[in-house]
Order: C-alpha cells, then sequence, then structure tokens
C-alpha cells in the first residue's frame, strides 16, 4: 500500500520542516510515502477559496484512493485504533491510503464527501501547519504498533 499525504499551503516553520522529514523518513522504512504541497488560497473570499482548494485536492486523487481528511470535527481515534485503521487498509489490498490536511478554510462539502473517512487528530483545534508532524508521528507509531516494536510503549 502507498500513503500520500496532501496538504494545502506551503510548510513555513523551520521546526514543522524539521519535524516532516524527521517522520517522513521514519514511515518510509515501512510503507513508501509522497507527500504533496498544494497552493492555498489564503487572500480569496472563504467558501470560494475552500471551494478552489477543494477542487485542486480532489483533481489529485486517482479514482481508487481512500482518501481520509483531517478535520477538527472528525473522528478521534486512539494511536491503536489508529493503526488498526491503516492495517486494514495495508491487509485489505488498498492501493493508496491518502490523507489530506486542510487550509486555513478548511475543506470543502465536495472533499467531505469524498472521504471515506473523516479523522480529528484531537478535540483540541492545532493549526493546520502543526498537524502536518503530528499526524506524520502518529503514522509512525502506527507502524511501528502494526510490526510489534516497542516505539508505543
Amino acid at each position: 500500500m502507498k500513503l500520500r499525504i496532501i496538504w494545502l499551503g506551503k510548510t513555513r516553520d523551520p521546526w514543522i520542516k524539521e519535524g516532516v522529514t524527521e517522520y517522513s523518513g521514519r514511515i518510509g522504512r515501512y510503507l513508501p510515502l509522497a507527500i504533496d504541497e498544494l497552493k492555498d488560497e489564503k487572500d480569496a473570499p472563504l467558501e470560494e477559496g475552500r471551494r478552489r482548494e477543494g477542487e485542486r485536492l480532489l483533481k489529485q486523487l486517482s479514482p481508487n484512493a481512500v482518501l481520509v481528511a483531517l478535520d477538527e470535527r472528525g473522528q478521534q481515534l486512539d494511536s491503536v485504533k489508529f493503526a488498526e485503521f491503516i492495517g486494514k487498509h495495508r491487509d485489505s489490498g488498498t492501493a493508496e491510503l491518502v490523507f489530506a490536511i486542510g487550509g486555513s478554510y478548511g475543506f470543502s462539502d465536495e472533499v467531505r464527501n469524498r472521504a471515506a473517512k473523516v479523522l480529528a487528530l484531537s478535540a483540541m483545534t492545532f493549526t493546520h501547519q502543526m498537524v502536518r508532524p503530528f499526524l506524520l508521528e502518529q503514522i509512525y507509531r502506527a507502524c511501528t504498533i502494526l510490526n510489534n516494536e516497542p516505539y508505543h510503549h
């Protein structure tokens, strides 16, 4: 199974870039990983920006890609359940599992409707920049859980 992360907007802060580099390298030992950074619409009116970003994101998906949208209103899973979710897709022959992190506008209804699952990393709200290394760390943690490695505890 191939993992793909798509996010809107450039990664700005050096510490976030370092976290992305660190955890994407770790994940690569378990699963092929691609990260795509798409242009955001930060200067557009809210609904227009959300619509444009959604269209741009959806054009990146292959028809059989399983999309997981990260959103503060999504379902929360603990790390073990998240690992089980990834493992289920890995073991059932999912070709591509795509995690999407929206921009500051969030997701359009079209993206939400296309998503097989909408997840929240926490009940707390994080910036869309901070979610990047947080998601990657959780994917790495899931890989170690699935391989019975000691990172999780």
